[in-house]
């Protein structure tokens, strides 16, 4: 299929901005993925963040494209997204991660593209745009990522806890310092396949604009070109890496070592196959955050700095209404200029 609707200029303008936001993405929740491994020094940062880059590049080898597929049809109509719709989506997301970037706040961009896109549709189409049951799937998600998180980081610390509660300290630190290599690879894949996904979905909505998807496209139709450059965006911004969340996430809301670090991500990294396989776009930031938080309440709850979580939980909070109204703007002033 040729194009039908935006040249082919825009076009490629516009998928560069998905990519821009999909480095941003990347470059913002590298905390999730290498925090807890650089705060118990199991790995230098340098070395952390090539780690997690290059599992978040080859999530694409065992994950499908449901994810994706959600992204692209199960948020807002594809037949009522135009241009003006997905340039207002990518502005709003963006600025409103570069926002929480700089007040060092792990927010949710998963959160910021869903609530940019539906700003943007509902701006343009009012509320009918919306699609209902996708957005209900994608609520039910903010809620139960963290809390699965949290289950699992502390039912994972106390099985660690009873299995290894005669072995000497030293050893089971010795042991964990290796097994978190492990677990780093398994949350930074889960990392990638979930959220690099959700720029392939808005991708997929640009060549449905431009005329080479058709609005009802299946995943499998997505071209292998969208999938190898998202991966390598989000490999590339955690590349480069957001330190100022990696302290808030590693240092500011619990102090971790080997044992925390490994249950954290690998309650963290169930969670996100689970998800990731059910085409489910949950944030990873709520996912290990959760998971972080459940293993300093094992110990005891004032190991945990409720400080800190609430302002955590205020930016999820605010997120979603806050990106929507950052693309609704950029949107309407989209219509005004071009």
């Amino acid at each position: 299929m040729t194009g039908g609707g935006i040249g082919f200029e825009v076009l490629a303008g516009l998928v560069v901005l998905a990519l821009a936001f999909d480095f941003m993405n990347g470059f913002h929740d590298a905390a999730n993925s290498i925090a807890t491994i650089v705060s118990t020094r199991v790995l230098r940062p340098q070395f952390a963040v090539a780690w997690a880059a290059f599992f978040n590049f080859i999530a694409f080898l065992f994950f499908g494209l449901s994810v994706a597929n959600t992204i692209g049809k199960g948020v807002v109509d594809p037949v009522l997204v135009d241009h003006y719709v997905l340039f207002g989506t990518l502005v709003g997301a963006i600025a409103w991660n570069v926002v929480t970037w700089w007040f060092g706040l792990p927010s949710s961009s998963s959160h910021a593209l869903i609530g940019a896109l539906a700003g943007a549709a509902v701006a343009k189409g009012g509320v009918g745009a919306l699609v209902g049951s996708g957005f209900f799937k994608i609520s039910l998600a903010i809620v139960l990522s963290p809390t699965l998180g949290f289950a699992l980081g502390i039912a994972l610390m106390t099985a660690v806890a009873w299995i290894f509660f005669r072995t000497a300290p030293r050893r089971v630190d010795r042991w964990f310092r290796r097994l978190q290599l492990v677990s780093a690879s398994l949350y930074s894949l889960g990392h990638g396949g979930n959220d690099a996904q959700k720029t392939m979905g808005i991708i997929a909505l640009i060549l449905v604009s431009y005329g080479s998807l058709r609005p009802d496209f299946k995943a499998a139709e997505i071209p292998f070109w969208v999938v190898i450059s998202c991966q390598t965006a989000m490999a590339l911004g955690t590349l480069f890496g957001g330190w100022r969340i990696v302290k808030t996430m590693g240092q500011k809301i619990t102090k971790l070592k080997p044992v925390g670090g490994f249950c954290a991500e690998t309650g963290g990294a169930l969670t996100l196959f689970l998800a990731t396989g059910l085409g489910i776009p949950v944030s990873t930031t709520h996912t290990i955050t959760g998971a972080i938080v459940g293993v300093g309440a094992v110990h005891k709850l004032s190991a945990v700095r409720w400080g800190v979580a609430g302002r955590i939980v205020w930016a999820w909070v605010l997120t979603i209404p806050c990106a929507a109204f950052m693309a609704a703007l950029a949107w309407w002033a989209a219509t005004q200029i071009f």
